[in-house]
């Protein structure tokens, strides 16, 4: 796994987990990647420290680690926090890093829980809602930019989603 920081076109930067660098490329090169504040397809790569660590370089340290640490061994600050209990770690990693995401994240669950996701199947329903074919009701889905530009030009009230689906989050 390999994990970049990105910046879409309107300056917004956020980072991403990848499979690999070439699954960045492909990705990028098909159009599957956005950004995840304002979903601009414009993404590209920003600059990053690298941070490399082998697996033999971890166990030699392990290995070579004195059991006690050396009297010389300089003293934690008073005011240092103490490391996060295990349980507390998990819920700091899922928690939002900013107010920003804090929205989104809320708005998301508002989506969710009271809009039906159809899926691909969008662009259909929400035009046989417009012209009246079927029950008006909250739905979100999936549409291509060809399919929503599609449904605008039609007078068909649609706004993207400021995030992708679960599976690419």
């Amino acid at each position: 796994m390999i994990r970049y920081t990105l910046r879409c076109a309107d300056g917004h930067d956020f980072e991403s987990w990848f499979q690999s660098a070439e699954t960045y490329d492909r990705l990028k090169t098909v159009g599957g990647l956005s950004c995840a504040v304002c979903g601009s397809p414009e993404v590209e790569k920003a600059l990053m420290a690298p941070r490399v660590t082998s697996s033999r370089r971890k166990a030699a340290a392990a290995v070579e680690a004195p059991a006690e640490p050396a009297a010389e061994a300089p003293r934690p600050l008073a005011d240092a926090p103490a490391p996060a209990p295990a349980e507390d770690r998990a819920t700091l990693l899922s928690a939002p890093g900013s107010p920003l995401e804090a929205a989104m994240r809320a708005l998301r669950e508002k989506v969710e829980a009271t809009a039906e996701n159809v899926g691909h199947d969008f662009p259909r329903l929400a035009r046989e809602m417009h012209e009246g074919e079927t029950e008006d009701r909250p739905i979100y889905g999936e549409a291509t930019r060809e399919e929503a530009r599609e449904l605008i030009e039609d007078g068909i009230p649609v706004a993207p989603l400021p995030w992708s689906g679960r599976k690419g989050n």
